[in-house]
């Protein structure tokens, strides 16, 4: 399993989210980042971006993690091990299975609530990668992400302030996110 090596960062409770991070999906806490090697979409293998919004606080961790990573393994392995495959940063949604409390709460008028249910996705403190491979409920014997060849990539993340799903829980190992 390609644990990082690197001292683990905590992962954000919702209230210490909102406290930093503001409202989710306020666009005003947003920003655009350029990676320095062209990513493919997941949901459409036939686009390319060099650009993606993320929060305006992580900006610069996150594309510093691009950065390290070009440094660590240059181009044509990124795109051999399918690193610049993105699976998306902002999306305002619940997490996973958590959709009607997520529903039931906004109803209540209980906002607070309702964030709890919400994905870091919602604040765009979190991206995806190469989620076909790496799928929410696979764990270490089957998300690639797992193999030794991975283990410099969540290095970098780690090293960058960012906590993978993978690495601490065992599972989702396409999902990083901002830690503590």
């Amino acid at each position: 399993m390609a644990v990082s090596t690197l001292s683990p960062m905590k992962l954000l409770k919702t209230p210490e989210i909102l406290l930093k991070y503001g409202n989710p999906g306020d666009q005003q806490n947003f920003a655009v980042i350029e990676v320095p090697f062209p990513m493919i979409v997941a949901w459409d293998r036939t686009t390319k971006i060099k650009r993606f919004t993320c929060h305006k606080l992580i900006a610069t961790q996150l594309r510093q993690v691009y950065v390290d990573i070009l440094s660590e393994y240059g181009l044509p392995e990124i795109e051999r091990l399918g690193i610049n495959i993105y699976g998306g940063c902002f999306n305002h949604r619940p997490k996973r299975g958590t959709e009607n409390s997520y529903t039931n709460a906004i109803k209540a008028g209980d906002l607070n609530k309702a964030a709890s249910f919400l994905s870091v996705h919602s604040w765009a403190i979190a991206i995806d990668m190469d989620p076909d491979r790496n799928k929410l409920n696979e764990n270490h014997t089957t998300a690639r992400f797992a193999k030794p060849a991975y283990k410099k990539m969540i290095d970098c993340f780690y090293r960058n302030g960012f906590v993978g799903l993978g690495p601490e829980k065992d599972y989702d190992w396409m999902h990083f996110q901002i830690g503590s």
